[in-house]
């Protein structure tokens, strides 16, 4: 049997966990730059407020219906995901982590498989205050299905399950296709064209139809809805192919010197990342652009791959090469809007060549001491490549504390 354990309107409810008196109210999280909706709470979607709508078009409504909005707080949410997950793998064998705020579990050999899952639900809600609904089943995409009944129907406690053959049916029969976890929107189309409008009628199909029309990923998803499991608990993460932090500018940048630091930034994010991963760079590429929607300004774009004589997670050895690149491709006469570092090729075992001089068991443990200090800091401790002038930042207008990753935001209590 598998659970998967998500928690409900993750974002929002970060907020929510340091502010109760937001409890009640329709909360919505913004993208970068304060642009679109990423996150609403329920009583948000409510009000009718889709995801993924520019804020600008609904600031009305916002104002009528006071809704409280929040720039995006990774920070936050970070660390609070990573709690969620630390609770989850104290009480279960194994697990794997599907996304910041998803975790598939494993309930092989597990004979009172409700209680614990509701000692899961429980547990992680008196924790981190974040609410979290589970659904279990054969496989999981049926518990993908489960999960989003214990999310819609209160009547389950949070918890669902779906153990036996008139359930699977049941629920299969209430499912719309185009929410089935593996069915894309191209595939949605084409089976509603057939006639195929929930989960129970897609398993209905042929066998050899869903293989001739959806390959074998498709010929899995139906299998899955039909008790067969195709897709193990991956408890291994596989070695990511590439990592990339890039960011749109708050304001248009002309010269070369806050963009550097931008890029510096972005170097120093992709490192720390590397290292928390235990991976190491090959390669790395630098690209810049202007605002393609601005058709009354020139326009740019351009990049630049380096190849590294050495992999490595070493911020200020990438912010070197990071840097040299761009210097070849930044010109002048341009309003850039966007900048971003991609590292290309990532390995898990570095080979340092004979010639190569840089003590790097000294590199890595001041690296180590580096990203200890910073994570109770909020990065004090960085190059100075990365600069003080947030010119290049984020507009963030709505921002809340790091209250759990930043010792001079915690939350504060006035007792009387």
């Amino acid at each position: 049997m598998f659970g998967l354990i998500d928690c409900n309107n993750f974002y929002a409810s970060c907020e929510r966990v340091f502010n109760p008196s937001l409890n009640g109210v329709p909360v919505v999280v913004l993208s970068n730059n304060d642009g679109c909706v990423i996150a609403r709470s329920n009583e948000a979607k409510a009000l009718g407020i889709k995801m993924g709508v520019p804020m600008y078009q609904i600031k009305e409504l916002i104002d009528q219906s006071k809704v409280v909005a929040f720039s995006s707080n990774y920070s936050l949410y970070g660390d609070m995901s990573a709690r969620v997950m630390n609770i989850i793998s104290s009480l279960v064998p194994n697990m794997e982590i599907y996304s910041i705020d998803e975790a598939f579990v494993d309930f092989s050999g597990i004979t009172s498989i409700e209680l614990l899952g509701r000692q899961l639900v429980n547990a992680v809600s008196r924790g981190t205050g974040i609410p979290v609904s589970l659904g279990i089943a054969h496989t999981k995409t049926l518990a993908k299905i489960a999960n989003k009944f214990a999310k819609q129907y209160p009547g389950y406690g949070r918890v669902c399950i779906i153990d036996n053959e008139d359930k699977r049916l049941k629920a299969l029969k209430h499912f719309a296709i185009g929410d089935v976890w593996g069915i894309g929107r191209r595939h949605e189309a084409r089976l509603k064209n057939e006639g195929i409008h929930t989960a129970y009628d897609f398993t209905m199909l042929p066998q050899s139809w869903v293989r001739k029309q959806m390959s074998v990923t498709g010929e899995r998803t139906w299998k899955e809805l039909r008790g067969i499991s195709c897709f193990n608990l991956e408890q291994e993460p596989t070695v990511r192919k590439q990592i990339c932090t890039s960011r749109s500018f708050g304001k248009m940048l002309y010269d070369y010197d806050p963009l550097s630091e931008s890029v510096a930034y972005y170097v120093s994010a992709c490192a720390r990342k590397l290292r928390n991963q235990h991976l190491y760079a090959k390669s790395l590429m630098v690209f810049i652009h202007t605002n393609n929607f601005r058709e009354d300004l020139p326009q740019y774009w351009q990049n630049t791959s380096i190849e590294l004589p050495v992999a490595t997670n070493d911020t200020s050895e990438l912010t070197q090469y990071a840097l040299a690149g761009l210097r070849k491709i930044f010109q002048k006469g341009y309003a850039y809007k966007k900048a971003g570092v991609i590292i290309t090729e990532i390995t898990s075992s570095p080979q340092y060549g004979i010639f190569d001089s840089v003590d790097r068991d000294k590199r890595d443990k001041l690296m180590q001491v580096i990203d200890q200090i910073n994570h109770h800091s909020n990065n004090y401790i960085k190059l100075a490549a990365e600069g003080t002038n947030k010119e290049w930042g984020l507009k963030r207008e709505m921002l809340s504390n790091k209250f759990t990753t930043d010792l001079n935001e915690v939350i504060t209590i006035k007792c009387k």
